[in-house]
C-alpha cells in the first residue's frame, strides 16, 4: 500500500472548536479603543478584594448551605423563590453564630449576587460561589449584579406612595453619575435639586398633565349634597404631593448597604467600588449606542449573519451591544431560536452570543441541552459556565456528540467558508483515522452528512481520500454499507 492509501491516514488530534473559534475570513475595520477606568481606579484585584468585603457574610452562609444543605435538595422552601427555610435559618443561625434574621438576609443577598441561584422551586450554589476564591471578575460580577439590586437589598418604607418610589429608583443613575463625575463628597441638598429635576423630566416625559374635566354648568345641589364631606381628605396621594427628600435619604442609605458610597454628615461619597461600577454601566450606555457594525436593531439571527465575518473580538463588542439594548430573558430566547434554525454557522455564533450572557442563560441552556441539534453546543457552554477550561470543556462530549458536532462545524465551513479551511477542518475529528471518522459520521444520522462529504471529497488535494469520502458520501444518500 502507499501512503495515500485513507486506510493509512492518520489524523491529528486536536481538541474539537466550535466554528466561532476556528480561524475565518475577517474584513478590516476600525475598532474602538478598549476603554480606561478613570484616573484614579483601583486595580481589578483590589476591588474584588472590596466586593469580596461587601459580600463576605453573604458568601459565608451560601458556602455553609453548600456544605450543611445540599441547596436544591433540602436547604430551600418549595415557594419558587429560593427562600431558606426556618428550621435551615435556625440550624446556619447556630453553626455560624448568628440570629435567624442576619441568616436570611445573607441569604437574600447572596441571591440577589448570583451566589444562590433559584431554579423552580429550589435553590443551589452559583457558578460564582464556585469561582469565590479564583475568579475576581467573578466576584465583580457578582457585586454588580448586588449593585444593581440596591431598591430590593434595602426596600423602601411601606407608606411611601409606589409611583414616586419608581420615579426616584429610575431617577437615581443620574444621581450617581453626578457623583460619579464629581469624584468627591456631595451634598445632599445638591442631589436633591438634580433628583427633583429628573424626577420632573421623567414626568414630562410621560406627558403627565393633570386632567381637570369641563362642566358645561354647575354641579347641582344634589351633586354637592351627595359628595362625602371629606371627599378631599380621603383621595388617593399623587407622586407630585410626595415629598422627594425621604426617598433621597432612603436610596443613599440602601445604596450604602450594598458598598457603593458613604453617606453622612449632610453629603455622599462613592466608594472606589461604587466608582466603578457607574462607570462601567456608562459604558455599557456607550457600547449600546455605538454598535460597531450597526446590527443594534435588527433580530438575533441577522445580527448573527452580519457577525460572521468580524474577528472574534470585534464579534463580541457587537454581542454586548446588541444585548444591551434589550432584556436578557428575551435575548436569550432569540438566540436558542437562531440556533435551532438550519444554519450551522448561525448555530455556532448564538452560542458564541450566549457566553457573552453568561449566568443568565444557564437555565434555557440547560433547557435545551436535550435537543439533539443543539445538544454538543450547550454541553461545552455548561462545561465552560461551570469553570471548565475552554480547551478541555469537549471532554464531557460522548463520541457521537463530538462527531455530531464535528459534521455540524463542517456543514457551516462548506456552507460559508473556504476549501482550505473544510480541509483542516478534518484534522479536529476525535477518530485517529480517515475510515473511523467515515464510519462514525455516517452512523450519527447528522442531516448534512452527504452534502458535507461531497464538499470535503471535492476540497481535498489527496485523491484517495477524496475518492473514499465520495464513495461514503454515496452509501449515505443510497442507504448501501
Amino acid at each position: 500500500m502507499t501512503s495515500r492509501n485513507p486506510r493509512d491516514s492518520r489524523l491529528r488530534l486536536v481538541s474539537p472548536r466550535t466554528l466561532a473559534a476556528a480561524p475565518r475570513a475577517a474584513v478590516t475595520q476600525r475598532r474602538r479603543p478598549a476603554p480606561r477606568p478613570p484616573e484614579g481606579t483601583p486595580p481589578p484585584a483590589e476591588l474584588a478584594r472590596m466586593a469580596r468585603a461587601v459580600l463576605a457574610d453573604a458568601a459565608r452562609v451560601a458556602h455553609w448551605a453548600d456544605a450543611a444543605l445540599r441547596p436544591g435538595r433540602e436547604g430551600a422552601s418549595s415557594d419558587g423563590k429560593g427562600t431558606l427555610s426556618a428550621a435551615s435559618a435556625q440550624r446556619a443561625a447556630a453553626d455560624l453564630g448568628l440570629t435567624p434574621d442576619q441568616v436570611h438576609h445573607d441569604w437574600d443577598t447572596a441571591r440577589l449576587a448570583g451566589l444562590v441561584e433559584v431554579h423552580g422551586d429550589s435553590a443551589r450554589p452559583g457558578w460564582r460561589l464556585r469561582a469565590w476564591n479564583r475568579d475576581d471578575s467573578a466576584v465583580l460580577r457578582g457585586w454588580v449584579a448586588f449593585f444593581d439590586a440596591w431598591s430590593i437589598a434595602h426596600p423602601e418604607p411601606a407608606d411611601r406612595e409606589p409611583a414616586a418610589v419608581a420615579e426616584v429608583v429610575s431617577a437615581m443613575p443620574q444621581v450617581l453619575s453626578f457623583l460619579q463625575l464629581s469624584a468627591g463628597p456631595v451634598p445632599v441638598e445638591q442631589l436633591l435639586d438634580l433628583l427633583d429635576q429628573r424626577v420632573t423630566e421623567l414626568r414630562t416625559e410621560r406627558c403627565e398633565v393633570p386632567y381637570v374635566p369641563s362642566v358645561a354648568h354647575h354641579p347641582s345641589d344634589e351633586a354637592l349634597r351627595a359628595a362625602p364631606p371629606d371627599a378631599e381628605a380621603t383621595a388617593e396621594p399623587s407622586p407630585e404631593d410626595t415629598p422627594l427628600a425621604p426617598l433621597l435619604d432612603w436610596s443613599l442609605r440602601a445604596l450604602a448597604s450594598v458598598g457603593a458610597l458613604t453617606y453622612g454628615d449632610g453629603q455622599a461619597t462613592l466608594t472606589p467600588l461604587g466608582s466603578w461600577a457607574v462607570w462601567v454601566k456608562l459604558e455599557q450606555i456607550c457600547v449600546a449606542a455605538q454598535s460597531p457594525a450597526g446590527n443594534i436593531e435588527v433580530s438575533a439571527e441577522d445580527m448573527l449573519r452580519g457577525c460572521a465575518q468580524l474577528r472574534p473580538n470585534a464579534a463580541r463588542a457587537e454581542y454586548r451591544a446588541w444585548l444591551a439594548a434589550r432584556p436578557v430573558g428575551g435575548a436569550v430566547t432569540e438566540l436558542i431560536d437562531a440556533a435551532r434554525g438550519e444554519d450551522a454557522l448561525i448555530r455556532g455564533l448564538a452560542f458564541e452570543a450566549l457566553r457573552v450572557v453568561g449566568a443568565p442563560a444557564e437555565p434555557d441552556v440547560r433547557t435545551v441541552a436535550d435537543e439533539t441539534p443543539l445538544r454538543p453546543y450547550a454541553l461545552l457552554w455548561l462545561a465552560e459556565h461551570d469553570g471548565a477550561d475552554p480547551e478541555d470543556a469537549h471532554e464531557v462530549l460522548t463520541r457521537e456528540e463530538a462527531t455530531w458536532l464535528w459534521v455540524d462545524t463542517a456543514a457551516a465551513v462548506a456552507d460559508h467558508g473556504e476549501a482550505p479551511l473544510l480541509v483542516r477542518h478534518l484534522e479536529s475529528a476525535v477518530q485517529a483515522t480517515v475510515p473511523a471518522l467515515l464510519a462514525e459520521v455516517r452512523a450519527v444520522g447528522h442531516p448534512r452528512t452527504v452534502q458535507v462529504l461531497v464538499a470535503l471529497a471535492a476540497a481535498h488535494p489527496d485523491p484517495a481520500l477524496a475518492k473514499a469520502v465520495r464513495r461514503a458520501a454515496f452509501q449515505v444518500h443510497t442507504g448501501g454499507s
